[in-house]
């Protein structure tokens, strides 16, 4: 569980270093719904893994900066107090939930966690593209940089 622990601290360092980028540009659309939707999504799986029903719980919905602000820190808070019950975060543990269709799945906790912070490393990758194509210079988040600094 330490990987994914660490995991999580990236994410949450990579989400607060896009907030940090969105506050600094005149940027907007389509790069703010991207955010907004890995946050949603992020509080969809938490919402799931903790075996709630998701149904009621928007994955694409326009979010302002400041949402987004809130939505970054209750993510980090709340994936750190799952991770830390083993009970809960036992990798092998399958987890029974429905899809924004109402598709029912199942999945093991770690495959969850794995797609929870890959998913979210795919889109803030998007964000930077379009950073970048506004003429913005993108968030450097690879993994290693975390690794290297004192976030982690």
């Amino acid at each position: 569980m330490q990987t994914t622990e660490k995991l999580f601290r990236h994410s949450g360092w990579a989400n607060r270093e896009i907030l940090k980028a969105l506050r600094g540009t005149e940027i907007s659309g389509k790069a703010l719904k991207l955010f907004a939707h890995v946050l949603l999504a992020e509080r969809v799986w938490l919402t799931r893994l903790r075996g709630v029903d998701s149904s009621g719980l928007p994955i694409w919905t326009e979010l302002d900066l400041a949402q987004c602000a809130e939505l970054v820190e209750q993510n980090e808070e709340r994936f750190r107090a799952f991770l830390a019950d083993p009970i809960l975060s036992d990798p092998d543990r399958v987890v029974a939930y429905a899809n924004s269709q109402g598709t029912p799945f199942e999945n093991s906790v770690g495959d969850i966690l794995a797609h929870v912070t890959l998913h979210g490393q795919y889109h803030r990758g998007q964000i930077n593209l379009l950073l970048r194509e506004n003429g913005f210079e993108p968030v450097s988040l690879d993994y290693i940089l975390f690794a290297r600094s004192n976030q982690n």
